[in-house]
């Protein structure tokens, strides 16, 4: 009998591979766990395969850095943002109001589309430009 199949995940790669992730760059978003619980910020990066973000001015960390000539780099000690869950963060709709994101799907002329809805009022999140 053949033993049976694990994944090997690596140290860093989250297994939300599957799940989908309804947050895009440039939604505000409010963290709802954590060390920031209660920051609001706009996302800068959505990296899918990890299931994480980077939102600004939350989860701050600390990069030490060695100053290098030949590459004209000063060292030091720099503030940056660090990537966080997508778990740990819910969009705000245009009214400040933290929701899930759900779709509603609309067929208009033979085409279908597919619009982002914030699950507690009910209004489109995507903006028509």
């Amino acid at each position: 009998m053949a033993a049976p199949k694990t994944r090997n995940i690596r140290r860093g790669a989250a297994a939300t591979t599957s799940t989908r992730i309804r947050i895009k760059k440039n939604d505000t978003v409010k963290v709802i766990a954590g060390k920031d619980k209660g920051k609001t910020g706009r996302v800068l990066e959505v990296v899918r395969d990890k299931g994480k973000l980077l939102v600004e001015g939350v989860m701050m960390i600390k990069r030490h850095t060695r100053p290098n000539p030949a590459k004209q780099v000063k060292g030091g000690i720099a503030e940056r943002e660090s990537l966080i869950s997508v778990s740990n963060v819910m969009v705000l709709t245009s009214g400040g109001v933290a929701t899930r994101v759900g779709y509603k799907v609309d067929t208009v002329g033979g085409k279908t589309r597919r619009t982002r809805i914030a699950r507690k009022t009910g209004e489109a999140m995507d903006k028509k430009a």
